[in-house]
């Protein structure tokens, strides 16, 4: 799927779009300060072993990008082949964008690889969200799965900001042990970029107080070494998961990017 973004008359909107099924994406909504809102879906329900899901996004100088999903992603048995998801992110020149999908859900016997590249321009800011569940925990599937490899990588200006990979493969290591995930079932982290940006100590003193703040949530925040902050934490439930989600994002959105709350609606 490819979704090329462009400025026009004050507000963003979405200049080409090309996808192949089972990638695709809604209409994107305009909200009030000129901000294109888009849900990314998979209409096939999930992804399969032997996927191979590339989505490609280019903004264009001064857009204002929203990026979601309308739900959880799931990724199922795999006996095979891993599945694939691949995600580049080309941000121009004062480009914002906001990327806070659902979390993943991998089944039984799962097996994914997915990588999320990144790369802002000057005077960009990014967002991003990502969050993963340790299974379907309602039918008893707790660190099931066959293997997760998740790789991130954020660029300012080619140059790397962050370079950070997790792979998880329970049958080699039992994540619910003593100093891994112990009793907690939701991994996330939300991080936020921004050239030219400096105040960062700021932004992470205030994602943490909030984490300290919400209950059940354990996580800490630290500053990179330059152009961004990094949050991540773990939670026992989807409901302390969606919220905790939430709040972060409203304290990046008002310390980075000047903006209130937006209460999404995906219903």
């Amino acid at each position: 799927m490819d979704l090329r973004f462009a400025r026009s008359g004050g507000r963003t909107i979405l200049r080409q779009y090309r996808y192949t099924l089972p990638l695709q994406a809604l209409t994107p909504f305009q909200l009030e300060d000129g901000t294109a809102y888009l849900m990314l879906l998979n209409p096939t329900g999930g992804v399969l072993g032997g996927d191979s899901l590339m989505t490609r996004v280019q903004q264009g100088n001064g857009t204002h990008v929203l990026l979601t999903t309308p739900s959880a992603t799931r990724v199922y048995r795999t006996p095979r082949q891993p599945a694939f998801q691949h995600t580049a992110i080309q941000l121009g020149e004062d480009a914002i964008l906001e990327y806070v999908p659902d979390h993943t859900i991998p089944h039984a016997g799962a097996s994914l690889c997915q990588t999320l590249r990144i790369n802002l321009s000057g005077g960009s800011k990014a967002i991003v969200l990502e969050s993963f569940a340790a299974g379907r925990l309602a039918c008893g599937e707790r660190w099931s799965f066959r293997d997760m490899d998740l790789k991130t990588e954020v660029f300012l200006q080619e140059k790397p900001l962050m370079l950070n990979r997790t792979r998880i493969t329970p049958y080699l290591r039992d994540p619910s042990q003593m100093g891994v995930m112990e009793d907690f079932n939701y991994m996330a982290s939300l991080s936020v970029f921004a050239g030219g940006f400096a105040d960062w100590e700021k932004v992470a003193k205030a994602l943490q107080q909030t984490i300290d703040e919400t209950t059940g949530i354990f996580g800490g925040v630290s500053a990179l070494a330059r152009g961004g902050c990094v949050a991540r934490y773990l939670t026992r439930s989807t409901p302390e998961l969606s919220a905790i989600n939430s709040r972060l994002w409203f304290v990046a959105r008002r310390h980075v990017l000047g903006l209130a709350p937006f209460p999404m609606r995906k219903y």
